[in-house]
């Protein structure tokens, strides 16, 4: 029977509570989370101020020495625990996260969601081949080993929640840390909900732990706690420094990955549909992805070719329900992204941009759906092309050579991603050689493979995520030198 801490979304229970120490704790304050799907309350969440931070601190400080000294193996087997977890409740997952964030259901089922559980499988077995061949200095042996550094804060967006969360908790639980994790305000449901698979899993109490609230709030007070070893952050460049500022007072090490205005460079030797497909790929989610190639490089001489292209596949795009199979572009997750998103649309339009497609509100019930934009006529310097506007807005600029796309594409203060488009391997090496950004695709697109790195240039952020690297980050790597012979007694 639901209670006066439980939301019932999707028909699923949800405890709208904190997860601190393996038990529920409510605050005296509560938050409202509403759903951009319907517009509707979908819950009132205890909204965790600096005392649930602190107990939750606590808390994994607590649990820490025993997890860290549990085994690899059991480890990993608790977190496959929680993959299978996941995947019994794929569907419950899919749906309420459909209706906390707006993202369509249909990719919830068969992509992010499923990628949630192979996230927790992976680094539950990484760490079991983890390790590095000694080292031999003159007779020396040089031994090199991973050891957890203590309870980390996880500090996670609304975009893809569950997901992106996954691709912090799993790395940090198998390298033996414990964890705070602070779910985004806009979209917290499936946090709670990992804390009932992980407690359901048999993930001992205070290993895993889930303060709810605002990031001026709950974000803040965890990102400067004396306490927290490691702080991860997926978001925004502005909160980003706030987050460092405050770790940096502790000298608290931090991984951040910030998004950014990835460019998308199309050859006039590409494959046209492919080129194409990826443009129009770049809507994804409302465009509501880091790594979306806003910037659209086209060769000038197939420029006319592509856009005919593209207008006439975007004019086949759905806008609706995500909930409904058919639809391809949902809602953007709250107003104020909205107006944030129309902004800088309204902004490029007056210093003179052209809209080819979109360039307003979809004018559909619950007003947060935006019809997919394209920009022409943009300059370089301009807001629209410089900044992120993380809604379905692209923009186009066309290049004569080589050395022209290569200028544009590294044109701005980011450093993500890039996508190349090229029929020429020679010069699809050439050209992803000097493109600042942590990933290239090259007549492909958000190809991913945990075993190799993720992460940004510049302003993209600092770190990188996945494989070794991960564990680069959550572990204190340590080198032991041992001298040769000297052996007394038995060994």
């Amino acid at each position: 029977m639901p209670s006066a801490h439980t939301a019932v979304v999707a028909g699923t229970p949800v405890d709208t509570r904190h997860w601190i120490g393996g038990h529920r704790v409510a605050s005296a304050e509560t938050f409202t989370d509403a759903s951009p799907v319907t517009g509707a309350p979908l819950a009132r969440l205890s909204r965790g101020t600096a005392t649930e931070v602190d107990a939750a601190v606590t808390a994994a400080a607590d649990a820490f020495p025993a997890w860290a000294a549990t085994s690899r193996a059991e480890r990993a087997r608790l977190l496959h625990a929680i993959a299978d977890g996941v995947e019994r409740r794929l569907e419950e997952l899919a749906a309420v996260e459909t209706l906390d964030n707006g993202s369509l259901l249909r990719s919830h089922r068969r992509g992010v969601m499923p990628r949630v559980a192979h996230n927790f499988r992976f680094f539950a077995d990484h760490p079991l081949s983890l390790g590095r061949d000694d080292l031999d200095t003159r007779g020396h042996t040089h031994h090199i080993t991973w050891d957890p550094a203590g309870p980390c804060a996880l500090i996670t967006p609304w975009n893809a929640p569950l997901m992106l969360a996954s691709w912090k908790v799993a790395p940090a639980l198998a390298a033996g840390n414990t964890v705070v994790l602070k779910p985004a305000e806009w979209s917290p449901l499936t946090a709670s909900l990992l804390a009932d698979i992980a407690a359901a899993a048999g993930l001992p109490a205070g290993v895993l732990n889930v303060v709810q609230g605002y990031g001026n709030e709950a974000g803040a007070a965890l990102a400067a706690h004396p306490g927290i070893r490691r702080v991860s952050f997926t978001g925004s460049v502005p909160t980003a420094r706030s987050i460092a500022t405050a770790a940096a007072a502790h000298l608290t090490p931090v991984s951040l990955e910030l998004g950014g205005v990835s460019p998308l460079l199309v050859f006039a030797d590409a494959d046209p549909e492919l080129a194409v497909r990826l443009a129009v790929e770049q809507y994804d989610n409302a465009g509501q992805v880091c790594l979306a190639a806003t910037r659209l490089l086209v060769e000038e001489s197939v420029a006319e070719d592509f856009l005919r292209r593209f207008t006439t596949r975007v004019a086949g795009l759905r806008l609706g329900d995500p909930r409904d199979e058919g639809t391809d572009i949902g809602p953007l997750i709250h107003p104020r992204q909205h107006g944030r998103v129309d902004g800088y649309v309204r902004r490029a339009l007056a210093a003179g941009a052209r809209a080819v497609v979109g360039g307003g509100p979809a004018g559909l019930p619950g007003g947060l759906h935006y019809r997919p934009t394209l920009l022409t006529e943009v300059a370089q310097d301009a807001e629209i092309v410089q900044e992120e506007v993380f809604g379905p807005v692209l923009t186009l600029q066309t290049f004569r050579t080589e050395e022209e796309a290569v200028r544009l594409a590294n044109g701005t203060r980011y450093g993500l991603a890039a996508t190349v488009a090229t029929g020429d391997r020679e010069r699809a090496e050439r050209v992803s050689a000097r493109l600042v950004a942590g990933t290239v695709w090259v007549n492909c697109f958000f190809v991913r493979d945990l075993r190799a790195p993720f992460g940004g240039s510049r302003l993209s952020g600092i770190g990188r995520e996945g494989g070794d690297w991960s564990f680069d980050f959550f572990c204190d790597v340590k080198n032991t030198v041992t001298a040769p012979g000297g052996w007394r007694g038995h060994g």
